[in-house]
């Protein structure tokens, strides 16, 4: 009897146990209902909020990832938390998105966002020293692949300025000779590049409706891998820094007034910050994740807005009324300088091409040195401090040449009349209105 008893007490025991675990897992899948739930009912401003947060955070595993920040500074924890912990938020992001109710005019906002963030689970990858091949990664940090340049293919070029530049040695040497004349004088620099910018904002706010308080400071620094930066601080405000370690020839007085600031980099986060943050409060643009979408629109305008604001007879009518003269330059030749710059723009994918074969192993560090001043026509020097730029930023080289013809063919499907105030309505609306590389398809 008493065995029979203790037979029922252990089944009791078991069968509870067993109920207790059921109820347990039960209970432990609960929660997850519950965050579905609350996923499916999160709105794009909620979503916004997150990504601003995940992309702070992605920044404190790398010194440059967050290019401009205006938003809430109690967001910046400076918390360096696991990449496999953001990977997963990450992941979880893009899955509310997708579930995400919006309005028809918040769909490119969506897919601005969706786009934006994928690209941070690739470049946690990069981060991670994860093999990943050049056009891949340029696809999915910025939506857009370059084409498959040869060198035959630059070597048509440099067979026209064989024929043009004056001199002996090889091209690239006779480039290097020719335009030693327009190299703007140290002390006469920073002369020239405020004339430069004084001109191109005066034209750019013809056309575009600035805050009145946008300003920008210019400094001149060393040892940098690039020419020139714009440092965004918000509130219409900007640092612009000037590289002096290479001569700074006479035509990049413009570019880098231009390109830095009016119409581009300046204007450019300027306008995102009026419209879209203040004007919408779509706190996801106060922020600039550099190695990501985002990145082709802002140098591919920049790049183009130079020809906007300096079309080409313009541009030649200031630089040799103005800025030659300021600079203390003969203008004598500079109808052949131009003529030897428009074909040289020929070669502005070598950048690509060698950046490529570099980072995908198919050539060594000498070699691509070799080629990037055979086909980018600078002297060894420059194309050291050009590889420094492709180590350090790989597939990024792509903004420039591949954004810039991006942004002219987007524009140019657009266009109507054909007037220079088409012209700056469509860039200034593209400029307020980002979208990737895939949506100006």
């Amino acid at each position: 009897m008493i065995e029979c008893l203790l037979i029922k007490q252990k089944l009791t025991m078991r069968i509870t146990f067993v109920i207790f675990c059921v109820l347990a897992l039960l209970m432990g899948c609960q929660p997850k209902t519950q965050n579905a739930n609350e996923d499916s009912s999160m709105t794009l401003d909620n979503i916004a909020e997150q990504y601003v947060k995940l992309v702070l955070a992605v920044g404190e595993h790398h010194p440059y990832y967050v290019d401009a920040y205006y938003g809430p500074s109690e967001w910046r924890t400076g918390e360096k938390r696991p990449l496999s912990d953001l990977k997963a938020d990450i992941s979880l992001l893009l899955k509310q998105l997708e579930q995400v109710e919006h309005t028809q005019d918040d769909s490119q906002r969506k897919a601005f966002l969706q786009v934006q963030t994928r690209s941070m689970l690739t470049f946690i990858e990069i981060i991670n020293n994860e093999k990943i091949s050049f056009d891949d990664e340029s696809l999915r940090l910025y939506d857009a692949v370059s084409p498959n340049i040869t060198e035959a293919e630059l070597d048509k070029a440099l067979k026209e300025l064989d024929l043009m530049l004056p001199g002996k040695g090889s091209v690239s040497e006779r480039m290097n000779d020719f335009i030693a004349q327009f190299v703007i004088p140290k002390n006469k620099l920073d002369s020239v590049f405020k004339a430069a910018v004084v001109e191109s904002r005066k034209r750019t706010k013809q056309y575009i409706q600035l805050d009145e308080q946008e300003s920008f400071t210019i400094e001149y620094v060393q040892d940098k891998v690039w020419s020139g930066y714009n440092w965004y601080k918000g509130n219409s405000y900007s640092l612009i820094q000037v590289n002096t370690d290479f001569p700074i020839y006479i035509a990049r007085a413009i570019d880098l007034a231009s390109h830095e600031g009016y119409p581009g980099h300046h204007v450019f986060n300027s306008l995102m910050e009026k419209h879209l943050v203040n004007g919408k409060g779509w706190i996801e643009y106060s922020i600039y994740p550099l190695f990501s979408p985002m990145s082709l629109l802002a140098e591919g305008s920049a790049n183009y807005g130079v020809d906007v604001v300096f079309p080409h007879d313009e541009r030649i009518q200031f630089e040799k009324g103005v800025l030659f003269p300021l600079a203390g330059l003969d203008a004598s030749k500079v109808e052949l300088y131009y003529q030897v710059q428009t074909v040289k723009q020929q070669l502005s994918y070598a950048d690509n091409m060698v950046a490529k074969r570099y980072l995908d192993g198919e050539i060594d560090d000498q070699k691509a040195i070799e080629l990037l001043v055979k086909y980018t026509l600078v002297t060894e020097k420059k194309a050291q401090q050009r590889l420094g730029f492709i180590n350090a930023n790989r597939a990024y080289v792509i903004n420039y040449n591949l954004g810039q013809d991006i942004v002219k063919n987007y524009i140019e499907k657009q266009t109507k009349t054909g007037t220079q105030t088409e012209l700056w309505t469509l860039f200034s609306d593209l400029l307020a209105n980002p979208k990737t590389a895939s949506m100006m398809q």
